[in-house]
């Protein structure tokens, strides 16, 4: 029998848990990607954007890739749709009966993947960098031996954020990886006199361990018992759903090892370059499209598990309309600002003047397909928590045949810049196919005013970014542009006058998506300690 459609009083309250939900990632993730953006600031600062912040780079991003492979791609895509089917109280030990079986085969399988990359760096950076020379390829084995323990504890905090995620215990998860920058930060602080760039690698395996430590008091009430059972059955449910992820990623992790294997052929400082710009798209996604993706991931499979078709797709329809209410003004603001922020991010110490210029080119490119990758997130989340894991991946396998197909034929043309657009392609194409195969296998979630919203932020966010630009003209005609205190005030000033312009206009235009989730965030804040989930 069909679910009937959602009551006005229950829209509400379905309204205010994911914007609440959200609201708590978002309060999360702000704090994660300011220290993200000042773990950046910092390394450019001292090491500035030279071979051996890209042999770093290199360095901290191959234990990622190995983390994505065996933990990461479980966490939206097995744990939390399998395990909110086990998060009522009747079945709370069952829960916890899983997660010690799971738990246990994660920590065996990421002890071994530390020991072979640790044997195998060398080898690693030869494949991944084998343009650099001889000295810097031996720098990045170096970094990357100090920076692969910290797979251990990204893995285990992964592997216990997807349960604190399926109990809807989202805020020890929101400020984890927070604690991750603030050790890479701290380290190099202390360190880099005496360590030099392998302060910020030590930093990677500090914060690795204290993102963990943060993550256990989340376990309250736990019951684990460490053991392995290949053949428990749920197990194997989360083993199955993961298989065609595991096809997607590591296709991913080829198009990676291809990608910083052309970029150390463009020269020295490209992977340094790309880097700083990817943490400004990142900060974007991070606070916009994970934060709602992973807000309503679990109400979604909740809704998939008891057959509620009405709930499920007023979910994804109220997803939708958020993340298009922040992510349009966001890529506006990015696109009329690029230049100032970069400069007033990065441009002191030894980050020079044409670090900035390289920095800005790259992010103009990367914002072509920042509103498809935020909207993908969702989307791909949407399909997880149906259970079905295969049409995302096998779109992903397709799509990296698009980034090929840009990146190949012009990086000789283009150096660095024609990765950057293969990867914008790359997101945009994925995205594109995504809402195609939504519309066909599950059903586009109509009534939800989706159209009507984009109308509407589009409109918002256009006059927003004219507002936001011309206040930064004027600013910095009256204060100057050098300085840091003088690229603040401009830049800052520019910012607010953009977020005015666009809440106002959220006003006049009936955005009351912006106003939902401004009222969850208003409420955490005033919310007492101790009442946090």
């Amino acid at each position: 029998m069909a679910a009937s459609e959602p009551t006005i009083e229950q829209g509400a309250t379905q309204r205010g848990s994911v914007a609440r939900a959200a609201g708590i990632i978002w309060l999360g993730n702000v704090l994660s990607r300011v220290m993200g953006l000042a773990r950046d600031v910092t390394i450019a600062h001292f090491f500035g954007a030279t071979g051996l912040v890209s042999a770093l780079t290199l360095a901290r991003q191959i234990p990622q890739m190995v983390y994505d492979l065996l933990i990461g791609g479980h966490v939206g895509a097995a744990l939390v749709p399998v395990l909110s089917e086990y998060t009522t109280e009747e079945k709370r030990g069952e829960l916890w009966r899983i997660t010690g079986v799971f738990g246990s085969l994660a920590a065996v399988a990421l002890a071994a993947a530390v020991l072979l990359v640790e044997l195998l760096a060398p080898w690693i950076i030869a494949v991944m960098g084998g343009e650099y020379s001889p000295a810097l390829q031996q720098a990045a084995t170096a970094l990357l031996r100090i920076t692969t323990p910290a797979l251990f504890f990204l893995g285990l905090s992964g592997a216990l954020t997807g349960v604190l995620y399926a109990l809807k215990r989202f805020t020890f998860p929101a400020f984890a990886t927070a604690i991750f920058n603030v050790g890479i930060v701290a380290a190099v602080l202390l360190l880099h006199r005496r360590l030099d760039v392998a302060s910020a690698a030590l930093g990677v395996l500090l914060g690795a361990a204290a993102q963990l430590a943060l993550l256990l008091p989340g376990l309250r009430g736990a019951r684990l018992r460490p053991r392995i059972d290949l053949s428990d059955p749920v197990l194997r449910r989360i083993l199955k759903l993961y298989l065609p992820v595991i096809l997607g990623i590591v296709v991913n992790i080829g198009r990676d090892v291809i990608d910083r294997r052309l970029a150390s052929g463009t020269g020295e400082s490209s992977i340094a370059w790309m880097a700083d710009a990817t943490t400004l798209i990142q900060t974007g996604l991070g606070l916009i499209a994970a934060a709602i993706s992973i807000a309503v991931l679990p109400a979604l499979a909740r809704a998939d598990a008891e057959h509620d078709e009405a709930t499920y797709r007023s979910t994804l329809g109220l997803g939708l309309r958020l993340i298009l209410t922040l992510v349009l003004p966001a890529t506006a603001g990015l696109f009329v600002l690029a230049r100032p922020a970069v400069a007033l991010l990065y441009e002191h110490g030894a980050f020079t003047t044409h670090d900035t210029t390289m920095v800005t080119a790259a992010l103009y490119l990367y914002l072509i397909g920042l509103p498809f990758a935020a909207v993908d997130q969702l989307l791909i989340f949407a399909f997880y928590a149906r259970k079905n894991t295969l049409v995302p991946n096998l779109v992903g396998v397709y799509v990296v045949g698009i980034y090929l197909l840009f990146a190949l034929p012009f990086v000789g043309r283009w150096g660095m810049f024609a990765l950057v657009v293969a990867n914008a392609a790359q997101w945009t194409w994925h995205a594109l196919l995504m809402l195609l195969l939504l519309r066909r296998q599950i059903g586009w979630p109509g009534g939800q005013r989706i159209g009507a919203t984009l109308v509407r932020a589009a409109l918002a966010s256009a006059a927003m970014g004219g507002a936001a630009w011309g206040a930064e003209k004027l600013l910095a005609r009256l204060v100057g542009t050098s300085g840091t205190l003088a690229r603040l005030v401009s830049f800052g000033g520019a910012v607010a006058v953009g977020v005015g312009v666009y809440l106002g206009l959220a006003v006049v235009l009936r955005l009351e998506e912006v106003w939902a989730l401004w009222a969850a965030v208003r409420r955490r804040m005033s919310k007492p300690r101790g009442h946090a989930e």
